[in-house]
């Protein structure tokens, strides 16, 4: 049976990443290789179909030796908006190896005119401004950065994660809620309202998959501290997983293909 003309890496962990292997393998089939890496910072991942490695590279001198190493034709960075290191290792080590990139990187939200937003550049920022936004916070940025909320020791807060943390959240008055996404607005309506919140706090995500929050504060009229996005990536970046493929194509159809991994017939 002939082997994989190309062998593409997916740095994934986002909903879009999941999407894209699908649609890679459901597109270019045995003919394509795909490697979707994970950062392993959720317990119990989904993964997607294709080929799944779990955990970092090690910088950017390690990615650039995966590449080598595994003979990667193109990457497509699909991680999370706000993975700012792993975007710019992705960058340098591409342009070291000499590997076609693409960002895959979901629009930001709109604001809308009755949003209550106050935007911050970070988590500092903004636990300073919730200083009278009222006593009960939902801050929906999972477990691992709430370390800047832990001087508000006069505050409530309610955490969501996909698994309990290990260390618990360093804050003085809290609830975990375990629960992994997407949810409906429904749902969203109903736990704020039912743990009487009066502010979120979320980073500036975009996609649908985590704006049921953002449109059920609206709804509530609650303000949101909305953490703005890191500077853009180095360029190309594709909006959407359409786009993404787009660009794959054209990648593939400008040679990649031609250099065929070992093995292959």
């Amino acid at each position: 049976m002939p082997g994989p003309e190309a062998r593409l890496l997916i740095l994934g962990g986002t909903a879009e990443a999941a999407e894209l292997a699908r649609r890679c393998v459901a597109e270019h089939g045995a003919r394509l290789d795909v490697i979707s890496s994970l950062a392993g910072a959720t317990e119990a991942p989904v993964h997607p179909p294709g080929r799944v490695r779990i955990g970092g590279f090690g910088g950017v001198d390690g990615l650039r030796r995966f590449l080598a190493e595994q003979s990667i034709a193109a990457v497509i960075d699909a991680t999370h908006p706000f993975a700012a290191r792993m975007q710019a290792n992705a960058a340098a080590a591409c342009i070291q190896a000499g590997v076609p990139r693409c960002r895959l990187l979901r629009p930001p939200w709109q604001r809308r005119p009755d949003d209550h937003w106050i935007e911050v550049d970070d988590l500092d920022a903004a636990a300073t401004a919730l200083g009278s936004l009222g006593r009960r916070v939902f801050l929906a940025l999972g477990a691992r950065d709430l370390a800047a909320f832990a001087r508000l020791d006069d505050r409530w807060f309610l955490v969501r994660a996909v698994s309990a943390p290990d260390p618990p959240p360093p804050l003085v008055s809290c609830r975990l809620v375990q629960a992994r996404g997407p949810f409906a607005l429904a749902d969203e309506h109903r736990l704020l309202v039912e743990h009487r919140i009066d502010a979120l706090v979320s980073r500036q995500s975009g996609g649908d998959g985590a704006r049921a929050k953002i449109d059920a504060a609206r709804e509530l009229g609650l303000p949101v501290v909305m953490i703005r996005r890191p500077a853009p990536p180095v360029p190309p970046i594709a909006a959407s997983v359409d786009e993404a493929l787009e660009w794959l194509r054209g990648a593939l159809s400008k040679g990649l293909a031609q250099a065929r991994l070992p093995g292959a017939v």
